[in-house]
């Protein structure tokens, strides 16, 4: 009856029993001598195909096609995607939607992002703990804590060696079903890397240094990295514990990128490598990893040069703040669409913390949520004001974050006051999440 009426809603779908479908798919096999096995909630067709001879398609090869009407199978599916080039392996999910599909680049992620990880733990043993439970570990990416060193921020990246044992891992590792040292993990795949063309990565002359101390300043810096040929370096920014080092030339950011990686200053040692261009067009993506936006870095009242390479972090800014009566220009927002409730439509309560990064155009709404990721209290705003010399009431909001963990509590407030309260609590709330 389920299937009768689903084909009645599509309009166009036609009803086929088991044995019809067995005998459709087996046809298929004898025709193309592909395997076909049932594993993991999902069909696989190929994967090698006949006579293949070599290692499999490289990343990047790979198309996710959603939407699949639930009752079409391999025996059409394959002969629609033949039309683009030779199979080498098709993974049918058994979730599907009877909609029109949609086809876009399959991302081959290999990384899962931990939160909620006890900031005492070392890489050692968190890269310990995860190759315990889950196979494929490669390694395991852990960040210093911006002002104890000897500790981590609370999360951590795992990297496996395929897209397959990270997804795997991912379901071992779902909240309740395991708790290491006694703590509840949050558990999510990582945003993938920006990836830059080598062409316009040959052409950056800016270094990114991380693991910085928090009292090191941008004279010291500089002065470090003059040390190996005097004078190259045309100026750094430096932000909490991180910092962008230009250079006049770009041979000379490479050298000092080889020579001063890994290199100890006031007591830290740093980590440097080639900043990766922003493009001013495309979204800003959160990897919570201490690395600043364009956008964000325009509101805080850096400088914004044609070739500047900051690495981008989270998302862009809702609004064009204005500061000191200077528009703050940002990437353009995300397309926003209304579409019409029809009659009888089903909807369904949902938590806005199962929602993706994407869902989110505020960073207000981007810090609730990364605060409820890492297991803390919500961010809590205190409003504070002055006036300027013209009379005119100026604000800023103070930002207190407090982790249920451990109880520790961190203060974030910009060094600019706006106007309107919803520009200064936007504001506010991209500083924080530029300083976590």
């Amino acid at each position: 009856v389920h299937e009768e009426n689903k084909a009645a809603a599509n309009g166009c779908s036609k009803i086929r029993s088991g044995a019809q479908n067995g005998a459709a798919l087996l046809a298929l096999m004898e025709k193309t001598g592909y395997s076909m096995v049932q594993q993991n909630g999902q069909r696989k067709f190929g994967g090698p195909p006949p006579g293949w001879e070599g290692p499999p398609p490289p990343r990047g090869c790979e198309v996710f096609v959603g939407k699949i009407p639930r009752d079409m199978y391999e025996d059409e599916l394959v002969p629609v995607f033949e039309r683009a080039g030779k199979i080498y392996e098709l993974r049918l999910m058994m979730e599907f939607s009877g909609k029109f599909i949609g086809v876009c680049v399959s991302l081959d992620n290999c990384r899962l992002f931990i939160g909620a990880i006890p900031k005492d733990k070392k890489k050692e043993e968190i890269l310990n703990e995860m190759k315990k439970v889950t196979e494929g570990v490669v390694d395991v990416i852990v960040y210093p804590n911006a002002t104890d060193k000897t500790k981590n921020r609370g999360f951590a990246f795992v990297e496996y060696e395929s897209h397959r044992a990270a997804a795997m891992a991912r379901r071992r590792l779902i909240p309740g079903t395991f708790q290491p040292w006694g703590h509840t993990i949050q558990v999510d795949w990582a945003d993938p890397e920006k990836v830059v063309d080598e062409e316009t990565m040959q052409r950056v002359k800016v270094l990114y240094v991380r693991n910085l101390m928090i009292s090191t300043t941008e004279d010291k810096i500089k002065a470090e990295f003059n040390k190996f040929k005097p004078g190259v370096v045309e100026r750094v920014k430096k932000l909490r514990d991180y910092a962008f080092v230009h250079f006049f030339h770009r041979e000379d950011a490479v050298a000092a990128m080889s020579v001063m990686n890994g290199k100890c200053i006031d007591g830290a040692s740093i980590e440097v490598t080639l900043a990766k261009p922003v493009n001013k067009e495309s979204s800003w993506k959160q990897h919570f990893n201490g690395q600043i936006s364009p956008s964000s870095e325009n509101l805080l009242g850096f400088p914004n040069k044609e070739d500047g390479t900051q690495k981008s972090l989270g998302k862009p800014a809702s609004l064009s703040v204005r500061l000191n009566g200077q528009h703050s220009p940002g990437p353009p927002e995300a397309e926003r669409s209304t579409y019409p409730i029809f009659p009888g439509i089903k909807l369904t309560p949902i938590s806005m913390y199962s929602l993706k990064l994407s869902h989110f155009s505020s960073a207000v709404m981007h810090l609730d949520y990364f605060c409820h990721k890492n297991s803390w209290a919500p961010p809590e705003y205190c409003l504070y004001s002055t006036t300027s010399q013209d009379g005119k009431i100026l604000l800023v909001y103070k930002v207190l974050i407090s982790s249920i963990a451990d109880d520790s509590q961190s203060y974030f407030m910009p060094e600019k006051l706006c106007t309107t309260v919803e520009d200064a609590k936007e504001l506010a709330a991209q500083f924080t999440l530029l300083h976590l």
